[in-house]
């Protein structure tokens, strides 16, 4: 009896070892490192110097079953993602994006246009655009807007996770707003206009 019971013990821990999982999450805080400097860029801004000696200290704490489970079946881990916004795809988007902006910054200026809340430009007070420039000022937020959309798939696909593509863009959703200078109009979650 006990041989069975020692054999059923040793089968279910073999069967729990070969069920092992590896997920791999979106690099929330590389995402945003990157969409800072993405963003920066195209805004004309200075990055400010990161600190590289910074370190963040986890302290981990396991329970006497979780240690066990450790010791007997190895963790599994997915190696953290080297997030790539460097593809020859991202930086022609971005030098678009940058040269278009010397543009489109009178009207963010004069409270025409805004930062959508999808990460988007978004026409905010029509009237504010002078009636000969409003076909130009359509085109050029129609073209950022395309830009911006190539953007957030272009960063998703270079990391080999095209499903990262909505949480590129509610990254970027944020950074923009963060980012926007003063007096510049953003959309709230609620689709509320603010300003800066």
């Amino acid at each position: 009896m006990k041989m069975i019971r020692a054999t059923g013990l040793l089968a279910g821990l073999m069967l729990l070892a070969a069920c092992v999982t590896i997920n791999i999450y979106f690099p929330a805080a590389q995402a945003e490192e990157a969409a800072e400097q993405i963003v920066d860029d195209i805004l004309g801004k200075q990055s400010p110097a990161k600190d590289k000696g910074a370190a963040i200290r986890v302290i981990h704490t396991h329970g006497l079953a979780a240690r066990m489970v450790d010791f007997l079946i190895p963790s599994a881990h997915a190696a953290q993602p080297d997030f790539n916004v460097d593809t020859p795809e991202i930086r022609k988007l971005q030098a678009r994006m940058k040269q278009r902006h010397q543009s489109l910054r009178a009207y963010y200026e004069s409270g025409a246009i805004g930062f959508g809340n999808d990460a988007q430009v978004k026409m905010r007070d029509a009237s504010a655009v002078p009636l000969r420039e409003k076909n130009r000022v359509e085109g050029l937020v129609r073209d950022e807007n395309a830009d911006r959309n190539a953007l957030y798939k272009a960063i998703a696909r270079a990391n080999g996770h095209p499903e990262w593509e909505p949480e590129v863009r509610s990254t970027f959703a944020g950074v923009w707003v963060e980012k926007a200078g003063r007096g510049w109009w953003y959309q709230s979650a609620s689709g509320s206009w603010k300003q800066r």
